[in-house]
């Protein structure tokens, strides 16, 4: 049995993206997850998923930071992006931090469900307009380097980037996750070690290198909720 994990904020999406899969893939097992958090959670008492459906624009969680925290946690487990936005520096992104399929919200059921396939046999699987694109894209990629750097951030430490990057200063991180101002502060030293910059400046400004800016604006009226 195939074994699906939805991770979207939407339940209708999440609703017809489940009755769509076991339609065209009768016998698919299929789990639904609302949050990066609650998805790591499901990962780690569940039996084996076989892929991830991840929404980019999560609840507590901006940009880069919930695919990396999954790709961290689980390498093996192929994730396939399901987003409405067709830019292709997202793609380009995507691409980057090792996805195996980007599809659109927008396909069909048939070309979900055929997509899924092809990413289940090894493939990886982009819009129509994009596949004569997928090794120029993957070469525009952001630095390579920033992007391992970022997988050896520890969960809580790519917690603290995504508030650094957002503005909040070292005592609002401590509030929000109920952790020392000195805590905030040996996780601030660890992750510019560990980014090798020497500012949390100067990580902001890589990571806004590498992020889906793109999203920021069009997220506008998803509230953003801090991580527990």
């Amino acid at each position: 049995m195939t074994r699906f994990l939805i991770v979207e904020d939407h339940p209708l999406f999440g609703e017809a993206l489940e009755g769509a899969l076991q339609k065209e893939m009768p016998g698919t097992d299929v789990l639904q997850a609302t949050s990066i958090d609650g998805a790591l959670s499901l990962l780690s008492s569940t039996e084996a998923v076989d892929l991830i459906l991840l929404d980019l624009v999560m609840p507590g969680t901006t940009g880069l930071s919930g695919l990396i925290r999954i790709r961290k946690a689980f390498p093996r487990i192929p994730v396939v992006i399901i987003s409405g936005y067709q830019d292709p520096q997202i793609i380009s992104t995507a691409l980057s931090l090792g996805v195996s399929g980007y599809l659109l919200k927008s396909a069909s059921k048939q070309e979900l469900a055929q997509s899924i396939r092809e990413v289940l046999a090894g493939s990886i699987c982009l819009p129509q307009a994009y596949r004569a694109l997928a090794r120029p894209l993957r070469s525009a990629g952001p630095p390579q380097e920033f992007l391992k750097r970022l997988h050896d951030l520890t969960p809580q430490q790519l917690r603290v980037l995504e508030m650094l990057k957002r503005g909040l200063q070292n005592k609002q991180i401590a509030y929000e996750l109920k952790i020392s101002e000195t805590t905030v502060k040996v996780h601030v030293s660890d992750i510019l070690r560990k980014l090798n910059v020497l500012s949390r400046t100067k990580a902001i400004v890589e990571m806004a290198k590498i992020d889906f800016t793109t999203l920021a604006s069009q997220a506008d009226a998803k509230r953003e909720q801090p991580e527990s």
